[in-house]
């Protein structure tokens, strides 16, 4: 006899905890800690080096149960099967029946046992499991930054309303990293430094068109699966390693399949200063390109603050009473008294949240809306797509934010890329 809930049986337990939970009831302690068998089921995406970090924390919760992996690698797909079934099989409560391995994700995606997805592709296979997962019902916690383009954001995120996906962007930054950001929002937010008068983004560079050699493709590595979307070209181990590798790849420098430095870690401090800026679903709306002899592009937003692509810190907040600079491993202010003076009860909160994966577990019981939805994911990456094509025209640009279009025909050729005619959807 099969016991493991149902994801209805799943979501309806979840949606009752909030009445339950402080009353001191068995009933409580019990949903607190789910059974080996009331575990949300879980399918991974790629399970490269970050999809690897993924799978050990989603291992080490109780909350939840991977049954299936996938990869283009087999060497990187045998290592995670092995993975999930050694955690599980010393766990003699967990009935566990095996992971299966998948070399096509579309495998995942059909299986109606699967509750939801973890999608750590490279940036140019995020779209297409993000739609295809939603259409098929299941939710999503997809890695940064969440899109090759602009409009393939638009596209999940519109998909995800549609079918009400409880979608979680993996800007981790929101949650962790002992709190430093998420301090420095809330000290910008309640006016600490007076007038947001200029942002700096410390982060690496735009993109550049993929120059790689070809290379013999190597037993077990299936190079078609892997370029999917984007435009044909011949294997190269710079852009999908051979075997498990323990660094994260370099198809991150390539306009092909990703941003750059700027859409890398820009994803993630990009993000944080829209938090900041309260700036959740919108954006910039011009992009000025660096002047001979300065350095950075240039964001300007329609309340006049100017955010720059470069900077001392992760993100350097300046305003008309001081200065706030905020790392994964500090945050710091100018003048201090600004980091000393406790934020108050009844002033404006973070979203409460110290761990993102487990943020979205509990959203995906509670049917609430995580930390970094869909919508936020999109807006983020986007300003990232729009420091890459200023960068590339070097022409000061106009953005609208709510019709997501430039006033300028060669920019908004850019704001989308038609997938090889295989993968269109």
């Amino acid at each position: 006899m099969n016991m493991r809930l149902s994801r209805r049986q799943f979501l309806q337990a979840g949606s009752a905890t909030p009445f339950l939970l402080g009353t001191g009831s068995l009933l409580a302690e019990e949903l607190k800690k789910p059974s080996a068998n009331d575990r949300l089921t879980l399918g991974f995406i790629g399970v490269g080096t970050m999809g690897r970090g993924h799978l050990g924390g989603f291992l080490g919760m109780k909350e939840v149960q991977v049954v299936a992996v996938c990869d283009v690698v087999r060497e990187r797909l045998d290592d995670a099967k092995q993975m999930v079934e050694k955690r599980y099989g010393a766990d003699k409560k967990a009935e566990y029946k095996g992971c299966d391995a998948y070399s096509d994700f579309r495998k995942i995606i059909e299986r109606k046992d699967i509750d939801a997805v973890v999608i750590a592709t490279p940036d140019h296979w995020h779209a297409i499991p993000c739609i295809l997962a939603t259409q098929a019902g299941k939710d999503i916690y997809c890695e940064k930054p969440l899109t090759h383009n602009i409009a393939e954001g638009r596209k999940i995120v519109e998909t995800v309303a549609k079918h009400k996906t409880i979608f979680q962007t993996g800007s981790q930054q929101r949650s962790e990293f002992s709190n430093r950001f998420r301090l420095a929002v809330e000290l910008v937010r309640n006016g600490r430094i007076g007038k947001v008068k200029t942002v700096r983004i410390g982060v690496g560079g735009p993109a550049k068109p993929c120059d790689l050699s070809t290379q013999a493709v190597p037993e077990g590595t299936d190079w078609e699966m892997w370029l999917g979307p984007a435009p044909e070209r011949g294997y190269n181990e710079v852009l999908c390693p051979k075997g498990i590798h323990r660094h994260f790849p370099a198809w991150r420098n390539y306009q092909e399949f990703a941003g750059g430095g700027v859409a890398d870690m820009g994803a993630h401090h990009f993000d944080i200063a829209q938090w900041a800026l309260g700036m959740d679903d919108s954006g910039p709306v011009k992009i000025i390109p660096p002047e001979k002899g300065e350095t950075g592009l240039k964001f300007v937003y329609a309340n006049g603050v100017e955010m720059f692509h470069g900077g001392e810190a992760d993100c350097v907040f300046v305003g008309e009473k001081g200065t706030i600079r905020a790392s994964r491993g500090k945050i710091e202010s100018d003048p201090i008294e600004i980091l000393k003076t406790p934020i108050g009860e009844k002033e404006w909160h973070c979203y409460p949240s110290d761990n993102h994966k487990k943020n979205w577990v509990e959203c995906v019981r509670s049917r609430k809306q995580p930390i970094c939805t869909a919508e936020t994911g999109h807006r983020s990456a986007s300003v990232c797509h729009l420091t890459n094509i200023g960068y590339r025209l070097r022409k000061p640009l106009t953005w609208d934010p709510v019709k997501e279009q430039f006033d300028d025909a060669e920019a908004n050729k850019l704001v989308s890329r038609e997938p090889r005619a295989k993968w269109k959807i």
